[in-house]
């Protein structure tokens, strides 16, 4: 296995961590191929979308066999043990409940002179949740974006996930899907159930907002059809940093940077950052001897094929969390004393966990915070999926006739600098006009 250990100090720049630093969040390729194929779908319709189905996924779908009937929503939630439908309610429950505790409320605050300031929330009517499914059902972010979008009010919920040559989805990813709200699925990855979404195609309307994570070619159609709908934030491939000291076990760590490297598609990033080189090389020994007994195994051989493990010994902790700063991770680990003590002075990642029981995994699964996170470097500008990225606000403005006449000097002096007479000739004349 490819797992390089390399030791850094902030006076002596490492080209090899630089490189690391500086992964792309887009890929030039994918969107040229974007770019073509949003162009077909858009002027094509649903021939372009079943076409792409076909060369893409290795599907060949009548129009009848897009969308998942209430039938194979029923077979499957039949064929789901009950213990399963156990846990998946729980997984929804804990979301929805952070959801609703996390929730902006409606506000308002009065002017001097009686009247009204702030703001409301209003539901989308229509979004679109992207689910991937190339190397795994990810029934897990159907409870990570669907739930979100239920608790927040969307009366129409769509999910487009791949289907593959079996035409058929995963019954527990279907339950999930049920229990969250979705009221549409399609059956149908990639650039194409972006273009889908985006765009409609004969029955089916296009939707207002697409979240969801995926790869580098539905991340790069996200980009080029923002605009066209609302996107939540840049969620490609996966990435995790670990910062520890010798206080760490090394087990857990090499488990951890394990969990992300094996979604397999050679894009993944994990970075482990320690003071101690004796755990720097524990840690590579752990993670060679884990990985032996991974069923994904081959998948993570992919991802350190690229490079996308990499161990650095630091100075100290203090020197080692500015170089993940700089990194910005999707998720982070802090496995260090007084862990809750350092998490206030991370300022870049998309999601923070402390000590050693709470390993990404619970954040991608059970805790309750949304497991769609910013990657490629995005967390620097880009916060994770909420419930209210599925709401609009509007501001509310409630004046009366004393809080008008308080506001004319601003209005007007705004109107002389952008030479806009009418702006306050708009306001002025309310108290020139005989009543």
């Amino acid at each position: 296995m490819n797992i390089r250990i390399v030791n850094w100090t902030p006076a002596r720049r490492s080209r090899t961590i630089e490189v690391f630093l500086k992964r792309p969040a887009f890929d030039p390729e994918a969107e040229k191929i974007a770019a073509e194929m949003l162009l077909d779908i858009k002027t094509r319709g649903e021939p372009a979308v079943l076409a792409a189905i076909a060369k893409y996924e290795g599907t060949s779908l009548k129009p009848s066999e897009l969308r998942v009937s209430k039938a194979e929503f029923d077979d499957a939630e039949s064929k789901v043990p009950e213990r399963i439908k156990r846990l998946i309610d729980e997984a929804h429950d804990r979301v929805a409940d952070f959801s609703r505790k996390s929730m902006r409320r409606d506000w308002t605050t009065p002017t001097p002179h009686g009247g009204a300031l702030g703001e409301f929330y209003s539901p989308l009517s229509r979004v679109g949740v992207y689910v991937p499914g190339g190397t795994a059902p990810l029934a897990s972010t159907v409870i990570m974006t669907a739930t979100l979008a239920q608790t927040a009010g969307v009366p129409e919920i769509v999910a487009c996930t791949p289907a593959g040559k079996s035409k058929q989805l995963n019954a527990a990813m279907l339950y999930a899907m049920r229990v969250s709200g979705v009221t549409e699925v399609y059956r149908v990855g990639g650039i194409q159930a972006i273009g889908l979404m985006a765009y409609g195609i004969r029955h089916i309307e296009p939707v207002r907002k697409i979240v969801g994570p995926g790869g580098t070619f539905v991340t790069a159609a996200k980009r080029q059809v923002y605009g066209t709908v609302a996107l939540d934030l840049v969620a490609g491939p996966s990435e995790i940093a670990i910062l520890a000291d010798d206080s760490a076990n090394p087990e857990f760590v090499a488990a951890d940077l394990l969990s992300q490297a094996e979604h397999g598609t050679g894009f993944e990033r994990a970075m482990f950052v320690t003071d101690s080189a004796d755990l720097a090389q524990q840690v590579t020994a752990a993670i060679s001897r884990q990985t032996a007994k991974l069923t994904r195994r081959n998948l993570v051989k992919r991802v350190t094929d690229a490079n996308g493990i990499l161990l650095i010994v630091a100075p100290s902790i203090d020197e080692g969390l500015e170089l993940i700063n700089r990194f910005a991770p999707e998720h982070f680990e802090l496995m260090v004393r007084d862990a809750a003590d350092l998490a206030p002075r991370v300022t870049c990642a998309g999601a923070v966990f402390i000590g050693p029981w709470t390993p990404e995994s619970v954040g991608d699964f059970a805790a309750g915070p949304s497991h769609v996170l910013p990657t490629g470097g995005a967390a620097r500008m880009f916060s994770g999926l909420t419930v209210d990225d599925f709401r609009r606000r509007t501001s509310l403005v409630d004046y009366r006739e004393e809080d008008l006449r308080d506001a004319l000097p601003v209005i007007e002096m705004f109107s002389v600098i952008e030479g806009l007479d009418g702006h306050y000739k708009s306001a002025a004349l309310r108290f020139q006009t005989p009543r």
